[in-house]
């Protein structure tokens, strides 16, 4: 008869530096060769190997074998929201130079949180849909307060946002497909971590960030979960769906 969860086995994985920096890159959705893990972890290739062996062991990362070498990527939606949780909770690293400082204020203007935006891009769009009536059922905020609505373990199953008819013309008249797909649900969100507030997540928030990188109005930053909101995007944010983003436009 097994027995209650054993949240110290997951504590334990995550409590190491270097498998946490490889998770964190992995955050995007992307699926990396473990030498890169290895530099973004800043340790050598034989104490990588031993480090991402623990992470698939621990049922985190998936192997992807393409030819001669291994590709590594976060196992589903629910290990990112399990990184997006812990990220609420953790206190923020020591900014020690200023390459760190304008990479953490990347992150926090614009970035990719699995396969959706977030940031204050993210938690913004959601600010607009709610705004524009694309979406309807809360308001954006989090309330830890009120844990029968909003529970922190369990980011987007208690507040129930949902497309309006209007929202479905608006975003597909930009190209977005607001069809069903699967089981995952449609209209999710997360608790953005660095404003606290909700962002658009689930298969509308897959296909919104894939539809602004099709029409060019975010790019990623290479090797970063940061993204750059261009001049095309500003303006067609305001235009599509009333989001003022030209002070997210990115700092040279």
């Amino acid at each position: 008869m097994p027995g209650d969860a054993d949240i110290a086995a997951v504590a334990e994985v995550l409590a190491d530096r270097s498998r946490s920096r490889m998770l964190l890159a992995l955050f995007d959705g992307r699926a990396l060769p473990a030498s890169r893990l290895a530099a973004e972890a800043g340790v050598a290739a034989s104490t990588s190997s031993t480090h991402l062996s623990r992470l698939v062991d621990a049922g985190m990362l998936v192997v992807e074998p393409h030819g001669r070498h291994r590709y590594y990527r976060l196992a589903g939606p629910h290990v990112a929201e399990l990184l997006e949780a812990v990220s609420r909770l953790a206190p923020p690293m020591t900014v020690q130079s200023l390459r760190e400082g304008t990479k953490a204020a990347a992150l926090r203007r614009a970035r990719t949180c699995y396969d959706h935006l977030a940031g204050r891009l993210g938690v913004g769009l959601m600010d607009a849909f709610l705004k524009d009536g694309v979406l309807e059922g809360g308001d954006g905020s989090f309330d830890p307060g009120h844990s029968e609505r909003d529970r922190l373990s369990a980011p987007g199953w208690d507040v129930a946002y949902v497309l309006t008819g209007s929202g479905r013309a608006r975003l597909e008249d930009i190209g977005v497909d607001c069809s069903a797909a699967g089981r995952r649900p449609f209209v999710r969100y997360c608790v953005d971590w660095s404003e606290q507030r909700h962002h658009v997540a689930g298969v509308l928030g897959s296909r919104l960030l894939s539809r602004f990188e099709a029409l060019r109005w975010v790019e990623r930053r290479p090797g970063s979960r940061a993204v750059d909101v261009t001049a095309a995007g500003a303006d067609g944010l305001q235009q599509a769906v009333g989001l003022d983003a030209n002070d997210l436009l990115s700092v040279p």
